[in-house]
């Protein structure tokens, strides 16, 4: 399956706020790693479904949770923040 990969703006003011360290590991992964290794959804790190229809997601990346939406063959970067302390 090739899936179409979008961006919201919250996402991308998100990353802009992030650490100068954090920033570039996360934008590695979103703009380099998953479009030139074709990632499987199931392959991210800790995925968890945060709704009952299966559209809402997040899954991290270090210290940092990722929201994403997945609607048919189309997976759209919500959010990344830090994560919080539990």
């Amino acid at each position: 399956m090739n899936l179409e990969v979008r961006y919201a703006r919250s996402f991308l003011v998100d990353l802009k706020s992030l650490e100068p360290a954090a920033y570039e590991r996360v934008y590695d992964f979103v703009f380099v790693e998953w479009a030139t290794q074709k990632w499987h959804l199931h392959n991210l790190p800790e995925l968890r479904q945060l709704d009952n229809e299966g559209i809402f997601y997040r899954f991290t990346i270090d210290n940092y949770l990722v929201g994403i939406e997945i609607t048919g063959e189309i997976v759209k970067f919500l959010r990344v923040i830090p994560q919080p302390d539990v």
